[in-house]
């Protein structure tokens, strides 16, 4: 620990809240640099996206995935810029995060202002074992995994199974789940207003788009696109809380900031990988204080090399991720199907 977060803090065991006090200070947005931030990754993506459509348009269609690949990844960025507007961190004015936001959301056909309403949620439920999991990633305890039937257990089974978190759930979620209001919030006039805005506006580019490049072109080159992006999207936000050393809680145990401390991962990448993913790796920090900037992240960093060590996976630690499922109550970790097995022998 440095002398300097020894002064501010104390003992690395201090409470959480401390910590989400110290990083006020970046919270604030600067306006040059969020518009800079905007124009490096909007222009890149339209001119890849170009690209891609050319070598397509000259029978290369091979090559085109050549320019999708690093096109779903500024894809991947533009949405990590709609995140931020929706925490209201872009910018200090809410109304323009909010219609940046709502533009931001046409491309990548996540409905603004319903979604920034679900993430809320997500972000004041974290690590909750009793609350519902909207914007969240279902978790069950070991004991409430084992008191369902063989129904129960068999559908969270395969709503675990990599092949549905990482291939089935980022298409429905993206094309099919988000087009409608759906679940309990169907009478909600925000619910409706937001995803059918959002489809209209995305019609209207589609159909603009096919009638210049053609309907079997474009679904060539955005199709793709899209798809990639929506799993490395699904990736991101599964392996930022799903570790094995991470933090859930019943009511009477669960605490804020606890949770946003140490139910969220510091997912440390290649320095490549954490630019196009905004930073969202420092997602412990981005809990305790959303209202930073991702491009104000690493600094936190390394003001504070305390927060370093706290929650960090890598990038190869991550691939483990996939097989944990399940919340130990008694060893406070996750743990895989496989694991609960052994537990019971």
């Amino acid at each position: 620990m440095t002398q300097q977060s020894e002064l501010v803090f104390g003992p690395v065991a201090d409470p959480s809240w401390r910590w989400s006090r110290a990083l006020t200070r970046y919270r604030e947005p600067h306006h040059g640099r969020s518009i800079f931030e905007i124009f490096i990754t909007l222009v890149p993506f339209v001119a890849l996206w170009a690209l891609a459509w050319a070598t397509v348009h000259f029978g290369y269609w091979e090559l085109s995935f050549l320019f999708g690949i690093p096109a779903s990844a500024f894809l991947v960025r533009l949405f990590m810029i709609q995140h931020d507007c929706g925490h209201g961190s872009f910018f200090r004015y809410r109304r323009a995060n909010d219609w940046v936001g709502r533009f931001l959301g046409v491309l990548t056909l996540t409905p603004y202002d319903d979604w920034r309403r679900a993430h809320a949620v997500h972000h004041a439920n974290s690590g909750h074992l009793g609350r519902p999991g909207i914007g969240s990633i279902d978790t069950l305890s070991v004991r409430e995994f084992q008191a369902r039937d063989f129904w129960g257990r068999l559908r969270y089974r395969l709503y675990r199974h990599p092949l549905v978190m990482f291939g089935l759930g980022p298409v429905y979620q993206f094309v099919l789940r988000q087009r409608l209001p759906l679940g309990p919030i169907l009478g909600d006039r925000v619910a409706w207003i937001s995803p059918m805005g959002t489809n209209l506006s995305i019609a209207v580019v589609v159909i603009s788009l096919v009638w210049l490049v053609g309907i079997g072109p474009f679904l060539l080159v955005h199709g793709p696109i899209m798809l990639l992006a929506y799993c490395v999207g699904v990736w991101l936000f599964y392996v930022q809380h799903q570790f094995e050393e991470t933090y859930w809680a019943h009511e009477c145990e669960w605490d804020f900031q606890e949770a946003s401390l140490h139910g969220s991962s510091h997912y440390d990448l290649p320095a490549p990988l954490r630019w196009f993913s905004a930073n969202i790796g420092v997602h412990h920090v981005h809990h305790l204080c959303s209202r930073i900037p991702y491009y104000r992240l690493p600094q936190t960093l390394r003001d504070h090399p305390d927060l370093r060590s706290i929650g960090r996976i890598t990038l190869l630690q991550s691939f483990g991720c996939v097989r944990l499922a399940l919340w130990d109550e008694s060893s406070k970790r996750l743990v895989s199907f496989r694991d609960i097995r052994g537990l019971r022998r």
